[in-house]
């Protein structure tokens, strides 16, 4: 099998301004020259150009409009990968949608597909109805959003003819902090039983609605031992993944061999 290179990914936890696009592109965009190594991907919290918020006709925006725009920027002045979910109307619905910007100005996207009925976020916007998985660097990535980390049939690393169907989790949130200890154990979880990477990355502060979060982003490495970590503060955490220690594990603990087979309906 070709060798694939390292692949170094920033992780950008930050608190938001309260439903101000403006601010939240300028703030993040300093953050992300803030970064001093060069690296493949730049993960973003969920819905970070406003907040985690049920005003979506007030916020909303059409797809290749300012926020795709600005990703695609991004994506092109630091020839990163760059994602996070924004707010996009499409058909008069509306998705919670995790946008994927690569260097070469090409935009992938996934729609959140388990809306967090706690908040009515399943009243408001449309379920998505298909799992992706992104290819970066021949890396295989699979795309997931808050609520997504609760199920794990959803993220589910089924294999194929001898091979797996991703090699890195990415889950992207706003999970509050009087949950924060169920987002640890999914999140290393994930990472455990679908023999993958996983990293999620979490927001901090308060929002509008006087909900607070306190961050906890991190990743973990295939066995589910925590290869970076952060707390209640803003910062930025940068993780090397090797996909020669994936494969090696992979081939010695071939667990994926005897999982049970079943398909999404």
């Amino acid at each position: 099998m070709k060798s694939l290179p390292k692949l170094k990914i920033a992780l950008i936890q930050t608190a938001l301004h309260w439903k101000d696009k403006t601010a939240n592109f300028a703030m993040l965009e300093e953050k992300i020259w803030e970064i001093e190594e060069n690296v493949d991907l730049i993960v973003l919290p969920e819905m970070f150009s406003t907040g985690f918020t049920m005003d979506a006709s007030e916020m909303a925006e059409p797809m290749n409009f300012t926020a795709c725009k600005w990703l695609k920027q991004m994506a092109s002045q630091t020839q990163s990968a760059v994602t996070g979910s924004v707010i996009i109307q499409e058909n008069g619905n509306f998705f919670n949608r995790m946008l994927w910007a690569k260097p070469d100005g090409e935009l992938l996207w996934y729609d959140k597909r388990h809306l967090f009925r706690m908040a009515n976020e399943d009243e408001i916007y449309s379920m998505g109805k298909v799992r992706k998985i992104f290819e970066l660097n021949g890396w295989k990535i699979l795309p997931q959003v808050c609520y997504d980390l609760r199920f794990p049939v959803w993220s589910r690393n089924s294999s194929d003819e001898g091979l797996m169907e991703y090699d890195i989790c990415v889950y992207i949130a706003s999970w509050p902090k009087p949950r924060i200890k169920a987002w640890d154990i999914l999140l290393q979880a994930r990472a455990v039983e679908n023999l993958a990477y996983a990293l999620g990355v979490n927001r901090v502060g308060e929002d509008g609605n006087q909900v607070p979060y306190s961050g906890h982003s991190a990743a973990y490495n295939f066995k589910g031992e925590q290869m970076v970590y952060s707390e209640d503060k803003e910062e930025t955490l940068i993780v090397e993944f090797d996909a020669n220690d994936l494969r090696t594990y992979r081939d010695k603990f071939p667990a994926w061999k005897d999982a049970d087979q079943f398909n999404i309906l």
